[in-house]
Parts: structure tokens; C-alpha cells; sequence
């Protein structure tokens, strides 16, 4: 498996543990009886659950790119080392985000969201590299 497709795993694992952890802070911030109910009536969530929405709403904006760039870069063979490090840059940026975001503090969200997408530009500049010859094209020898 390549690094990318590595880190694509990966990255749908912090996907499903990151919607894990902002449900259940929301679900807590509410209340369990409101959660478990009807939820007829609408309650706002403290500060934190409602930035770990917002982290996981971003997330959700950007695992698509993610994703097609992995498997283009895979499928068409012009994965790299480059590129392999583009994903790890965004995958561990993404880490980063998250509590990043949920800590409030002024500029750190912002820099880990401006790291993710330096990787993210490394995997697309890389889809511009010079494909492989595929073995049906070679001139036949005779």
C-alpha cells in the first residue's frame, strides 16, 4: 500500500474519532436525558462542543480533496516521496487541528489549518509530475 493510501486510512480513522468525540461532548454539554430523548426542544452546546463542531465541519471540507488526491496520486502512479510527505504533513496537521481548535488559543488553529494545506499542495503539485511509461506504449523491439 502506498503512503498515501496509508495516510488515507488513517485519515478515515480520525474522521470516525473525531465525530465519536464531538457527539459525545455534545451529547454531554446538552445533557444525557436531551440527548437520549426526542430532542424536541433545541439547547445550545457549551464553548468547547461547539468548537469541536466546527473542527469537525472542517474536517468534512477538506477529507474529500484528501481522499481524490490520495487515490489519483496512487492510481496514476505519481506518488512520490514528495507527495508521500504531503500526506503525512496533512493527516498529522489534521491531528493537530483538532485540539488546536478546542483550545481557543488566537492563531494556533490557523496555523495547523495553514500546514494541513501546504500538504495538501504538495500531493496536488505532484499530480503535475511526469507519468510512467505505460508498458503498452514502448516501441516493440523488431
Amino acid at each position: 500500500m502506498t503512503p498515501e493510501l496509508t495516510y488515507l486510512t488513517y485519515a478515515v480513522i480520525l474522521l470516525i474519532l473525531h465525530v465519536i468525540i464531538q457527539a459525545t461532548l455534545s451529547d454531554l454539554s446538552k445533557g444525557i436525558g436531551w440527548a437520549l430523548g426526542p430532542q424536541d426542544e433545541r439547547r445550545d452546546q457549551n464553548a468547547l462542543a461547539a468548537r469541536i463542531e466546527r473542527a469537525l465541519w472542517n474536517y468534512v471540507t477538506y477529507f474529500p480533496a484528501f481522499a481524490a488526491i490520495a487515490l489519483a496520486l496512487t492510481v496514476t502512479d505519481l506518488n512520490t516521496e514528495t507527495t508521500a510527505l504531503g500526506a503525512a504533513i496533512w493527516f498529522w496537521a489534521r491531528v493537530a487541528y483538532v485540539p488546536a481548535y478546542a483550545s481557543g488559543i488566537p492563531l494556533v488553529r490557523s496555523l495547523a489549518w495553514i500546514v494541513s494545506m501546504v500538504g495538501l499542495v504538495m500531493m496536488v503539485l505532484g499530480m503535475f509530475g511526469t507519468p510512467p511509461d505505460p508498458v503498452l506504449l514502448q516501441p516493440a523491439d523488431g
